[in-house]
């Protein structure tokens, strides 16, 4: 009996344990016409039947073949027809397509055959696309990227799931090899295609199937198991990786416009996989969803990185992108723009005792508040400072420094350039234009908030009933770094 099946057994119980799909769930299949996707198309049938899925049948004609690919489509169509399956087809003149794009063949193809499939999907209420991928493509995938100098990545070959914008496509077949599915097919009358262009070795993943794996086979007969298992353990050391990554990535480095600012001492303390990782999933992530950054970018990364003092260094890495590193400050995305200045009025109502502003150029906030009878005003912290209202010439401005710019710094005697206070600090260069400065009505620098306070307005002790204004500064929850 078909449901006494053992490929199909299998099959129905990786799509509830492994995929957690249930009773009333609807699956989009990506059926070619092959002996995979045939085969596939069936034993989600079965699991149809037996679980109480939906299954949706959706075939691409790329006209690549002309009337071989019109038969294929017609072979799709009347099998799902006949299987009580129903039926989608899109019809594609790929070759006008990829000449009025550009894109090479397999890339166009690609991108079309997933844009119909998540239309399909959101048509019928879908969540699921299903593929044909099986265990001899998986092989296939890792000695190609083998040959190619791949990492653990790229070793970890085809996934089992991923997310498809807001579906999930899976591969039930990815753990069944091409053999098994030729026999199933057999057993059941499953009806298929023979694509013509699979015999053609002019295709990469073709010559590695046609005669590259049956070379090796001759050293090792159970080699497409062998890299299949590979991928397997590979999967769960990248997924591992990735997350620790990602966890290395939140705790030293930061949005910053549209690139990144990074701690050079923090990427210095990981291991060296953790720092490459790091750098990878910034690159690749400012590159765009498909690209994957060259071994050789990350190590020049790294090495400026992690080298124990360089004050100041910068190299274009491609695409556009830039490092910087002043400092133990870095910064890795487009060449940043010059700035504009910035200026916020701080002006504190006479009927009210809190103002908060907020300046979202350095991603931070600045609360006032009125205080009176303070005995030891006093700032707890260098983000916080008081000030005497009464020497104060009214309205504060938060503001970016200015070329000329002196501060007068309390227990200095005589003034000092803005610019020597943020050098002596190790600011880096392209951080100044950024840092706020706490000024008065004429323009008198009264804080620069972590670094120094003037020695204007100083409140003294037991002021009594006279106001005191009390600025603490600290970063927006909004704040990327």
């Amino acid at each position: 009996m078909e449901a006494q099946d053992d490929l199909a057994v299998r099959v129905a119980r990786s799509l509830k344990d492994t995929f957690g799909i249930g009773p009333g769930a609807r699956i989009v299949a990506g059926v070619s016409g092959g002996p995979d996707s045939m085969a596939m198309l069936h034993l989600l049938r079965s699991a149809a039947v037996r679980d109480g899925l939906l299954v949706v049948a959706a075939h691409v004609n790329h006209g690549f073949r002309g009337t071989e690919s019109d038969a294929e489509a017609a072979l799709v169509r009347e099998t799902a027809v006949a299987w009580g399956i129903p039926f989608e087809l899109a019809e594609i003149d790929m070759p006008a397509y990829i000449e009025a794009t550009g894109m090479n063949s397999q890339a166009a193809s690609r991108e079309r055959r997933y844009a119909f499939l998540r239309e399909v999907a959101r048509r019928h209420g879908a969540r699921t696309i299903a593929v044909a991928h099986h265990a001899d493509d998986q092989a296939e995938t890792v000695l190609m990227r083998v040959l190619r100098g791949s990492g653990v990545t790229g070793l970890a070959g085809i996934p089992m799931r991923r997310a498809e914008e807001e579906l999930e496509l899976i591969r039930p077949l990815l753990r069944i090899t091409k053999n098994e599915l030729i026999a199933y097919n057999e057993r059941h009358g499953v009806p298929y295609a023979t694509d013509s262009s699979n015999a053609k070795t002019h295709y990469v993943r073709n010559a590695i199937r046609l005669e590259a794996l049956p070379y090796l086979e001759r050293y090792n007969p159970d080699l497409r198991a062998g890299l299949a298992r590979l991928a397997e353990l590979a999967s769960a050391d990248d997924e591992y990786m990735e997350a620790e990554a990602r966890r290395a990535l939140a705790a030293g480095a930061g949005r910053s416009g549209e690139g990144w600012r990074l701690d050079a001492r923090h990427v210095r303390g990981l291991h060296l996989a953790l720092q490459r990782r790091m750098i990878k999933l910034i690159l690749n992530g400012l590159a765009g969803p498909h690209a994957q950054a060259r071994f050789e970018q990350v190590e020049e990364i790294l090495a400026i990185l992690t080298a124990e003092r360089p004050d100041v260094a910068r190299i274009d890495i491609g695409s556009g992108l830039v490092l910087l590193r002043e400092y133990s400050h870095a910064y890795i995305g487009p060449v940043p723009d010059a700035q504009a200045g910035y200026a916020y009025v701080a002006e504190l109502p006479a009927r009210s005792d809190r103002l908060e502003v907020a300046v979202p150029e350095c991603g931070l906030v600045f609360r006032f508040s009125r205080e009176a009878g303070i005995c030891d005003p006093s700032p707890g912290s260098r983000w916080e400072a008081f000030f005497d209202e009464t020497a104060l010439a009214m309205p504060l401005a938060v503001r970016s420094r200015k070329p000329g710019d002196r501060m007068e710094p309390l227990g200095l005697n005589g003034s000092k350039k803005v610019q020597d206070i943020l050098v002596d600090a190790k600011v880096p260069r392209s951080l100044r234009h950024l840092k706020p400065l706490l000024v008065d009505g004429e323009d008198r620098i009264l804080w620069m908030p972590g670094l120094r306070r003037s020695r204007h307005a100083v409140p003294k002790p037991n002021s009594g009933a006279g106001a005191i204004i009390r600025v603490t500064c600290s970063e927006s929850s909004h704040h990327t770094v």
